[in-house]
């Protein structure tokens, strides 16, 4: 790469026309150190190739020890309890991950984490599904008049189905082609995902039996998220 920029600074000795349009005149070392530095800043605007694969396997991971432990006989005496918590926790961490990226994005001044935030969000309705489906089959025999009972029996129950089907028009609508079709209507719907977020938060306290650390981390962190996001959206709906 560095060779590259040496012998395209020769061949533009006198004057080079950058990518702003702004001649680079001078020796060609100079010339050189110029050009290479007008690369690495368009190149920290952009998504190195292998981050995307690495999230996606990284995201991936939990489903498949979880997959792995199922065959092998490690879930323990009641494995459907283990399939549920697991999903659930992970559905929890990935929303989180998905309201930080918009954070991080702030924060670095970059662009590039935002490209990130679908596929985030894609794997946290995945794992709410695997977490909701584990419900279905081993609690409700997919029986339609059981999950009505429990849905009106059981508070947390009704708060965490709710919270699933804020994000299924997120998970549906998530495409390029949708996002063309509704226009400014996109980001409004999209905007679901926060009181989804609280929602989930309140579906895993009100469970919670006995020690509520975990649940109360959980809230902690969504807190901080969806209170960084009012911060910078309130100041922008007063102007």
């Amino acid at each position: 790469m560095f060779i590259g920029y040496f012998l395209r600074a020769i061949a533009h000795q006198t004057a080079w026309i950058g990518q702003w349009g702004e001649p680079i005149a001078g020796p060609v070392f100079l010339q050189l150190w110029q050009l290479y530095l007008m690369e690495l800043a368009v190149g920290a605007n952009r998504l190195p190739l292998w981050v995307k694969p690495m999230v996606f396997v990284v995201c991936l991971a939990p489903f498949a020890w979880l997959a792995y432990q199922a065959f092998a006989g490690g879930l323990g005496p009641d494995p459907a309890e283990a399939i549920l918590a697991s999903t659930g926790v992970w559905a929890l961490r990935l929303l989180a991950l998905t309201l930080f990226v918009t954070v991080l994005r702030q924060w670095l001044g970059k662009p590039w984490p935002i490209r990130l935030r679908r596929m985030l969000g894609l794997y946290t309705f995945f794992y709410a599904s695997l977490h909701f489906l584990t419900f279905a089959n081993f609690y409700l025999g997919w029986t339609p008049a059981i999950l009505a009972e429990e849905l009106l029996e059981r508070p947390y129950i009704t708060v965490g189905f709710l919270a699933w089907l804020l994000m299924l028009p997120l998970a549906v609508t998530s495409t390029q082609g949708w996002q063309r079709r509704l226009g400014r209507s996109w980001r409004k719907l999209h905007k679901l995902v926060y009181p989804a977020a609280v929602l989930g938060c309140i579906h895993l306290f009100w469970q919670v039996r006995s020690d509520v650390t975990e649940a109360l981390v959980y809230c902690l962190v969504f807190a901080l998220l969806l209170g960084w996001r009012a911060r910078v959206w309130l100041p922008a709906k007063k102007v």
